[in-house]
């Protein structure tokens, strides 16, 4: 009766401490973000505008594709990778898959202003400017064109590794996504990325299981949220191209984590008969020796 009493109170003030201190000390260092905000109401957007394709591709072939591929449609990219981060800092993506990846409300207000859109003006102060231009002296309509035209070219279906390697792969890289071949390298030669960035971003190939997946979600959709002040922009993805990232980094990361929680109850059912023997066991003992 001893031991048991003994047990149970070692098991309260587990119970306390799991339960009781240990989450107030991570609220108390941790305080609970704002859920992500797929809407991007804070942005400058369509307003409801609906725009019109075939207007919005002569306006984006006219203001775009000097310094973005779009491969998809005939516009190849006019400078390799080097070159490209060497001229603007970052290598500009191509633009054939942004309709589908980037909500339309925030895609608009990216072709306005876009250190404002991705929450990096505090990067661009003291003569500093982005390095793509503010459209935002164009029209509120032709803006709505130039998405229309963008989501009119984009594809159906994408798989979560071409989702990655558009959206984040100019500045990241996953290399335990193919070890040493190297495809999965950010697209963004170090120096220069560290130049824009003012850091070499990390690769991200063990975030799943550094970072958890609900802080991924928070920090993609806002990372100033959980870092202020980050160089990292807000990167304007809707719900479903998020999913599909932070699945292929889950993918790669921690592709044996359904096996492992489903051992997780198992090893727990043996912990426990193997206590009742044990204790059982003890009992006889005990009992013989007194």
């Amino acid at each position: 009766m001893r031991e048991l009493k003994i047990f149970a109170v070692v098991v309260v003030f587990t119970l306390i401490t799991y339960w009781g201190v240990e989450p107030y000390a991570h609220h108390e260092m941790h305080p609970p973000k704002p859920a992500p905000d797929y809407t991007f109401q804070d942005v400058d957007g369509l307003k409801g505008l609906t725009g019109n394709a075939e207007a919005g591709a002569t306006l984006v072939q006219a203001n775009c594709i000097a310094c973005h591929s779009i491969e998809s449609a005939g516009f190849p990219q006019l400078m390799d990778n080097a070159s490209s981060a060497a001229a603007y800092g970052v290598t500009p993506p191509d633009l054939a898959t942004s309709g589908k990846l980037y909500n339309a409300d925030y895609l608009a207000a990216f072709i306005k202003n876009p250190a404002k859109a991705a929450k990096v003006q505090h990067k661009f102060e003291d003569g500093a400017v982005h390095p793509m231009p503010n459209y935002d002296w164009m029209q509120p309509q032709e803006i709505a064109d130039m998405v229309a035209y963008l989501q009119s070219i984009a594809p159906k279906e994408m798989t979560n590794k071409e989702v990655f390697k558009d959206a984040c792969q100019r500045c990241h890289a996953l290399k335990y996504a193919d070890m040493q071949k190297g495809t999965m390298a950010a697209f963004t030669p170090d120096a220069n990325i560290k130049a824009y960035m003012g850091k070499i971003p990390p690769d991200l190939s063990q975030y799943i299981r550094s970072r958890s997946e609900s802080y991924l979600h928070e920090f993609i959709n806002d990372p100033q949220k959980h870092l202020e002040g980050t160089a990292m922009p807000r990167v304007g993805l809707t719900q479903d191209a998020e999913n599909q990232v932070v699945t292929y980094m889950q993918e790669i990361g921690d592709s044996s984590k359904d096996k492992r929680e489903a051992l997780g109850p198992k090893f727990l059912i043996y912990f426990v008969i193997f206590a009742i023997f044990a204790w059982l066991w003890k009992v006889k003992q005990w009992r013989d020796m007194h």
